[in-house]
């Protein structure tokens, strides 16, 4: 990872997108979604993760964070990928209703092999590229770029209407999900 995309800084805010190898359309199902706020959740409550604004896309993730702990970020970053990409492949593993299944697990399991760091799936890209944000302007920036990613994708008309992010919660909204934060 190159020096422009570090947590220097671990009192700061940061936005960070987590991608699916290939960028594999796996965020489709509700199932695998839900372990993706689960493990959120966890973060928040056992490692200090602080959660700022979020989306679930069908093959990445954002995330505005921070943290109120001992924990440095990209160890909470390193863990949270590590246990999610183990939990959501099982998931994949076990799901009956799958199907894709055995194509998902066999691009998930050659990825692996080319990498000395995966052992039998390799499900998230390495990079997470952390990107300060310094001042009210960036904050406000990404802010929206996270909440208009659904209508981007067509999936909603209005931010707020999309079930896997936090723009219901900017928006004021009653939560018609798992809360996260």
């Amino acid at each position: 990872m190159s020096e422009k995309y570090k947590i220097k800084n671990q009192d700061r805010i940061y936005f960070i997108t987590f991608s699916v190898v290939q960028w594999i359309n796996v965020f489709t199902r509700t199932e695998y979604k839900d372990l993706i706020l689960e493990n959120l959740k966890y973060c928040q409550q056992k490692k200090g993760l602080v959660i700022y604004a979020w989306c679930i896309m069908t093959n990445h993730i954002h995330l505005i964070i921070g943290r109120n702990s001992d924990h440095k970020i990209q160890d909470i970053i390193r863990d949270f990928k590590k246990y999610t990409s183990v939990v959501i492949t099982k998931a994949i593993a076990e799901n009956q209703q799958e199907s894709r299944k055995e194509w998902l697990l066999w691009m998930f399991g050659k990825l692996a092999e080319k990498s000395s760091k995966h052992q039998k799936y390799c499900f998230w890209q390495n990079e997470y590229h952390p990107i300060e944000l310094s001042d009210n302007q960036m904050m406000s920036q990404k802010l929206d770029y996270i909440h208009n990613n659904p209508i981007l994708e067509g999936i909603v008309r209005e931010p707020q209407d999309y079930l896997y992010s936090s723009a219901i919660d900017y928006a004021g909204g009653l939560c018609r999900r798992k809360r996260v934060a």
